[in-house]
């Protein structure tokens, strides 16, 4: 059960820090890969974190699969 936990924050913080980049960097626009590569994670924690964005509507997805700002700043 503590694992469970432990897991949950660490999704949590990985979510944050994905949001926070995005937030500090106008513009950005990642692939899957490219994010996964940036920020060192897996590819389940990646798909994890960004649908978890794209689900809160901070991050949406394009037609040919990038990550960008749901509100379209720049």
């Amino acid at each position: 059960m503590h694992n469970n936990n432990n897991n949950n924050a660490t999704s949590i913080d990985w979510t944050g820090l994905v949001r926070a980049e995005y937030l500090e960097v106008p513009g950005l626009v990642l692939t899957r890969d490219q994010a996964q590569r940036l920020w060192g994670l897996d590819r389940t924690a990646c798909d994890q974190v960004l649908a978890a964005l794209v689900e809160s509507r901070f991050l949406r997805r394009t037609h040919d699969n990038r990550y960008l700002r749901a509100d379209g700043s720049v």
